[in-house]
């Protein structure tokens, strides 16, 4: 497993840890926790990945990212 593929496993993995959330709820828990426990390599490498159509990346976990990219101005290539 190269490091994106890990960074998506993980990403997603945090996206499960909140299903039992509503998805409104659960979207802004993703978020919130890779704003405050990703550094800024990790975001940057899932966020090209996003900006390359995000495959393996589950509708939370992509949503979340969106929220993120939106609140950091980050817009898609």
């Amino acid at each position: 497993m190269n490091s994106l593929d890990h960074l998506i496993y993980m990403a997603n993995q945090i996206a499960r840890n909140f299903a039992t959330l509503k998805e409104a709820q659960a979207i802004a828990a993703v978020a919130g926790h890779i704003r405050d426990f990703w550094d800024p390599r990790m975001k940057s490498m899932i966020f090209a990945h996003m900006d390359a159509g995000g495959a393996g990346l589950e509708s939370v976990t992509r949503a979340a990212l969106d929220q993120l990219a939106k609140e950091n101005g980050h817009i898609a290539a």
